[in-house]
């Protein structure tokens, strides 16, 4: 058998397409968006090699066209959890013993097909049911999505590399097994990325996995599936179950077999799952790596020295774009009084030009929030600042759900730095801004760190270097990514490692090798050449 050491591709972000007016891109992604709006998808649970129907289906309809249904996805019993537990258990023999090169081929095949045949199918099925612009579909879906595949592949290759070093007569080095189990992932709606990410990054260790994508993102899922098939991913190293969370995630969790679980969504959601495996600690075989990103209430604080309008810009799109619904979004914003009404009119105008309705039409700049029980509780966030004596709706406000689910973007202006929408996570359209006095910069600071309980996202603008420095070290927990001039939003595979720390999950920075090495266990090895015969040390020879 034939031995190397082998040297992966390096790893390039992927550039997004433009999808300007005459571009290929955009008559092939409006087709085939069209094409999946005209026809019916049905989407099976995925065990092993099996497409299994149910008994019993949920509707898929487009959130800014609610009453349109473009198909169904099937729910699972407990009986399917348990056979995906254990096909998956029963993949993990060959997949484990698979050389690390040939795992890392078919990960790279899923880059390429993203790039190429499946780029139209996973942008236009992102904004179809999940209601992301055709921008905000292309840097997701297709962009991160391959920039995860192929910088994944780069830190593996990395985190393989890293060796102890071997002194005279031995030689020490390190395996990086998979953890002995599988693992559960948990995925969000808002992202199709993460959706991926949070199954490719724990099986490119070696590992298997029960997915269950969010209920909001099963279009999206289906064409995720459909790429890990066509790359040649084996049979039961993805499984993807779709029906009750809390039964699946029970089922998982009683299982002795459960190593971990990668999970992004809600920070209540997760604290009952982390109190779950404690409580049921003694059932299993390993104990649980638990990896998890999670809310946030992420800000914008400016100073004087800040330029206006990069300051408005900041708030249109970190605020704004995907209709609020990333966790990373700005959801609070800090201006000084001396130039806060230039910022607010400056933002009223960016409002005010923004297009509002479905994704087909590239105009857009707005879609819809994602189903029913988000527009109703942001809607009775936004009645309340209107009737709140220490609030005040000053942009938008509107909202309609007759046809798609659609809130206007809106801009509450508050007298109360805890007012609760400074402090609640809304995911949604909405922000909120509290103007202080330029004199408190430093007071200031500590009500943005005390304020949230989440250490999410956040962001200052200063042209003085002396404010940016102190904002840097006073607010140093409060973002697990912080930026400075820039909106908290957009970080980069390989560039912005993302996570944040204290209610918003445990930091482990996806796209990074730090993420990565949550998926292995070590193993030392220590060989000695010529091991001694006599057990007496020199010290016991007499005088």
């Amino acid at each position: 058998m034939a031995n190397t050491i082998s040297a992966v591709p390096i790893a390039d972000n992927e550039p997004p397409k433009s999808y300007a007016p005459n571009t290929e891109e955009r008559d092939e992604v409006l087709e085939q968006y069209r094409d999946y709006y005209n026809n019916y998808l049905e989407v099976p649970l995925h065990i092993g090699g099996e497409d299994i129907t149910t008994s019993n289906m949920a509707s898929i309809v487009p959130p800014h066209d609610h009453k349109h249904e473009v198909g169904r996805y099937h729910l699972a019993t407990k009986k399917h959890i348990e056979q995906a537990i254990a096909v998956a258990m029963k993949a993990r023999e060959k997949w484990v013993a698979l050389s690390w090169e040939q795992r890392m081929s078919i990960f790279l095949k899923m880059a390429d097909l993203l790039s190429g045949p499946y780029r139209a199918k996973i942008v236009a099925s992102t904004m179809l049911c999940q209601s992301k612009t055709v921008h905000q579909a292309e840097i997701d879906a297709a962009c991160e999505f391959i920039d995860f595949l192929r910088f994944n592949v780069d830190f593996a290759t990395q985190i393989y590399s890293e060796q102890p070093i071997s002194s005279k007569g031995i030689w020490n080095r390190l395996e990086y097994r998979p953890l002995e189990g599988f693992i559960y992932a948990a995925t969000p709606f808002n992202f199709t990325a993460i959706a991926a990410n949070l199954c490719t990054s724990v099986a490119m260790m070696g590992n298997v996995v029960v997915w269950k994508p969010s209920e909001s993102q099963m279009y999206s899922a289906k064409i995720i599936m459909d790429v890990f098939r066509e790359s040649g991913l084996p049979d039961g190293v993805v499984n993807m179950v779709s029906g009750n969370p809390e039964m699946i995630t029970d089922t998982v969790l009683n299982s002795p077999d459960f190593a971990g679980i990668h999970y992004t969504g809600s920070t209540e959601v997760f604290k009952g799952i982390w109190k779950k495996i404690g409580q049921q600690i003694q059932c299993y075989k390993t104990y649980p790596k638990i990896v998890g990103e999670t809310g946030g209430k992420d800000f914008i604080v400016a100073h004087h020295s800040a330029n206006s309008q990069e300051v408005a810009t900041a708030i249109s799109r970190g605020a704004f774009e995907f209709q609020g619904q990333k966790c990373s979004a700005a959801s609070r914003v800090y201006l000084p009084v001396s130039n806060a009404d230039e910022i607010i009119e400056l933002l009223k105008k960016d409002i005010q030009s923004f297009k509002i309705g479905s994704p087909e039409d590239m105009g857009n700049f707005i879609t819809a929030v994602i189903h029913e029980r988000a527009f109703d509780r942001l809607a009775n966030y936004i009645d309340r600042a209107k009737q709140s004596s220490d609030a005040e709706v000053i942009i938008g406000g509107k909202y309609n759900k007759s046809k798609g689910y659609f809130v206007e973007p809106t801009v509450i202006l508050t007298t109360n730095p805890n007012y609760e929408t400074m402090e609640t996570e809304l995911f949604g359209p909405v922000v909120t801004i509290y103007k202080y006095p330029q004199e408190n910069w430093e007071d200031l600071l500590d009500l943005v760190d005390k304020t949230s309980p989440y250490a999410l996202t956040g962001a200052v603008f200063s042209k003085d270097r002396y404010a940016i420095d102190e904002a840097s070290k006073k607010l140093e927990n409060a973002a697990g990514n912080f930026y400075i001039n820039d909106k908290p939003t957009g970080a980069v595979v390989g560039q912005q490692p993302f996570g944040g720390a204290r209610a918003s999950g445990t930091n482990d920075k996806a796209g990074s090798p730090m993420n990565l090495l949550r998926w292995v266990s070590t193993r030392l090895i220590k060989e000695t050449f010529v091991p001694p015969k006599n057990y007496r040390y020199t010290f016991l020879d007499g005088e």
